[in-house]
């Protein structure tokens, strides 16, 4: 019996030892500055996500990458609520400026028809598909 009280105490710390980390990478060029929330709260093991991290008017540039982390720490409160309440750590990347003059351009008219805003988009996804870069559609006011 003992034995196996000492295997699960080792396999729980490996367990907690771990943390979970998500990438996402937007393309543009990251600069300097990032924003962090070290204890972002979620609900039920992350099924009810945290508030929007607010960046338009920080990362005037657009984002160039979002990292999630949960980090020993997190997981412990996690656990120790029993997944009800469930911290994560995020951090935003803002892009350099200037990163968005090498993208592809599509402008609509101000006010087209919805055949012609679903063409653009279209075209757009097209263009980003087949060359695998940045395609911006615009609104011409």
């Amino acid at each position: 019996m003992t034995t196996l009280r000492r295997l699960a105490a080792i396999f729980t710390t490996i367990l907690l030892a771990g943390c979970y980390h998500a990438t996402i990478e937007t393309g543009l060029t990251p600069s300097t500055q990032t924003l962090e929330q070290s204890f972002a709260s979620s609900w039920i093991y992350g099924l009810v996500p945290p508030k929007t991290v607010a960046t338009t008017s920080r990362c005037p540039d657009g984002v160039a990458k979002v990292e999630t982390r949960l980090s020993f720490v997190n997981q412990l409160v996690g656990l120790l609520t029993l997944g009800i309440y469930t911290p994560m750590h995020i951090r935003v990347t803002c892009a350099q400026g200037g990163t968005t003059t090498s993208a592809t351009t599509l402008t609509v008219p101000h006010g087209a028809e919805e055949a012609a805003v679903r063409e653009a988009f279209g075209n757009a996804a097209d263009l980003a598909a087949t060359g695998q870069r940045l395609v911006l559609v615009r609104f011409a006011e």
